[in-house]
């Protein structure tokens, strides 16, 4: 029912939910509360982050 609604106005739910993870991240920057809060692995919550604030992207490691 919730996915016809969506589908009504042209936004499929699935689009919804990774801008609303994608808003998390950038607001939080904690992989770990988007774990808790949309189910998502430890990979996919550190890509978000990652993608949100690529400064924080780890670089090589200086001698």
């Amino acid at each position: 029912m919730i996915q016809l609604l969506f589908r009504r106005v042209g936004l499929p739910a699935g689009v919804l939910r990774v801008d609303r993870i994608v808003d998390e991240a950038r607001h939080s920057a904690d992989p770990v509360r988007l774990m808790e809060l949309f189910g998502l692995s430890n990979l996919s919550a550190t890509r978000y982050v990652l993608s949100a604030h690529p400064d924080r992207k780890p670089g090589p490691i200086a001698p």
